[in-house]
C-alpha cells in the first residue's frame, strides 16, 4: 500500500513540473518545498517506518531513498530549464534594436569633469610645467610613513590636529599625502621633483572640511635648494593658477616635517585684494602650507641632509576649488546636485 502511495507521490510531483513555460521560478520553488521540504509528504512517510516491522524497514526505506533521488534529479533538471527560460525572457526583453535611429544628446545632457578634477587637472599641468614629477601611493597608511617617518612620533601634540581614522593599531587611513613623498625619498637619491596628489582623511567634518578630501602636495630635494626657490616656484604657481596680479604673502609656522615652516596667503581672487566678504575684508586667502624639509625627514629616508637641502608645500584641491569658484560650502563637491555640477561644464 505504501509502495504505491509513493509511487504515486513521484509521478504527481513530476507532472507538475513538466510544463515549465506555465510557470514562475517561484512556483518551481513552492512545487520542490512541497515534495522534498521537512514537512513534505514523502519526508512524513519516512517518519512513519517506526509502525513498520524490523523486516519491512530496510526495503521501505530504500524506495523511499530512490524516490528522492528521482525527485532531486527531476527537480535539478527543471532548475536548469527554469533559468534557461528566465534568462531568454529577460534578453528578449531587454533587447534593443540597433538599426533603429539614435535619439541624439544635447550638449546639456553631456557629462563633464567634475571641480575638483578640473582644478587638480589645472594644477598638475602648472607643475608639470616646472618640471614635476606626479606620483602616487597608498590611501591606506602605516603610523611610520604616516607620521613617525615625517618626524611626527608618538605622542607628539601635532597627531592631535591631525584627527586620524586608526583600521589597526599601526595601520591608518593618510592624513595627508606626504607618505608617498617619504616612500620615494627611500627609493630614489636627489634630484628629486615631484608632486603627489590624492584622497587624504581626517575626523573633522563642517562647511569648511570633509572627512575625504584631496590633497595635491609637492616636494623638491637637491643640492643648494633654498627658501626662496619656494617662494619663487609657488607665486608662479599662484599666477598661473588664478591671473599675474595675484600675489603672495609668506607667515611663519611650525610643521614637524618643515623648518623653517611657512603659511601661503594669496591676494584674494575675488576682489584683487581689496576687501569682500570671500576673504573677510582682509583681501588676502590662506592657501597652503610649506617650507624647507626639515633634515631629520631627509635622514630618515637616507639622503645627507648636509649635501641635499630640500623644500615641500601642500594643499587641499577642494579650498583651491571652493577659492577660484567662489563655492560656499564645501559639501557641495560631495552631493552630486547637476545644478550645482552642470555649473562647471
Amino acid at each position: 500500500m505504501l509502495n504505491d502511495k509513493i509511487k504515486q507521490l513521484v509521478e504527481t510531483c513530476i507532472a507538475r513540473i513538466s510544463n515549465i513555460d506555465e510557470m514562475s521560478a517561484n512556483d518551481l520553488q513552492k512545487i520542490k518545498s512541497e515534495s522534498l521540504g521537512k514537512n513534505s509528504e514523502l519526508q512524513n512517510m519516512l517518519k512513519s517506518m517506526r509502525d513498520l516491522s524490523p523486516e519491512e524497514r530496510p526495503a521501505f526505506g530504500q524506495l523511499v531513498n530512490e524516490a528522492r533521488k528521482t525527485l532531486e534529479s527531476a527537480f535539478a533538471e527543471a532548475e536548469a530549464k527554469m533559468k534557461e527560460k528566465v534568462l531568454n525572457e529577460k534578453l528578449q526583453k531587454e533587447t534593443v534594436d540597433i538599426t533603429l535611429p539614435y535619439q541624439s544628446v544635447s550638449c546639456e545632457e553631456r557629462g563633464h569633469l567634475h571641480p575638483v578634477n578640473l582644478v587638480a587637472n589645472e594644477i598638475m599641468d602648472i607643475f608639470k610645467g616646472l618640471g614635476f614629477e606626479v606620483l602616487e601611493g597608498p590611501e591606506i597608511e602605516t603610523d611610520y610613513y604616516c607620521f613617525e617617518a615625517l618626524n611626527i612620533p608618538k605622542n607628539h601634540p601635532a597627531r592631535d590636529a591631525q584627527d586620524t581614522f586608526y583600521i589597526a593599531e599601526d595601520i591608518v587611513l593618510r592624513t595627508h599625502t606626504s607618505p608617498n613623498q617619504v616612500r620615494v625619498m627611500e627609493k630614489k637619491q636627489p634630484p628629486i621633483k615631484m608632486l603627489c596628489p590624492g584622497k587624504v582623511y581626517r575626523s573633522d567634518d563642517d562647511a569648511s572640511h570633509s572627512p575625504m578630501f584631496h590633497q595635491i602636495e609637492g616636494l623638491v630635494v637637491d643640492k643648494n635648494v633654498t627658501l626662496c626657490d619656494l617662494m619663487g616656484t609657488l607665486e608662479t604657481f599662484a599666477q598661473s593658477l588664478f591671473n599675474e596680479q595675484t600675489k603672495a604673502r609668506f607667515r611663519p609656522s611650525f610643521f614637524p616635517f618643515t623648518e623653517p615652516s611657512v603659511e601661503v596667503d594669496l591676494t584674494c581672487s575675488n576682489c584683487g585684494g581689496k576687501g569682500c566678504k570671500l576673504c573677510k575684508g582682509t583681501g588676502w586667502i590662506e592657501v597652503l602650507g610649506a617650507g624647507m624639509v626639515n633634515p631629520k625627514v631627509l635622514e630618515n629616508c637616507g639622503i645627507d641632509s648636509t649635501k641635499y637641502t630640500g623644500y615641500a608645500f601642500g594643499m587641499g584641491l577642494e579650498r583651491i576649488a571652493m577659492i577660484k569658484y567662489g563655492i560656499p560650502n564645501i559639501k557641495l563637491f560631495f552631493e552630486n546636485d547637476v545644478r550645482f555640477l552642470k555649473q562647471f561644464r
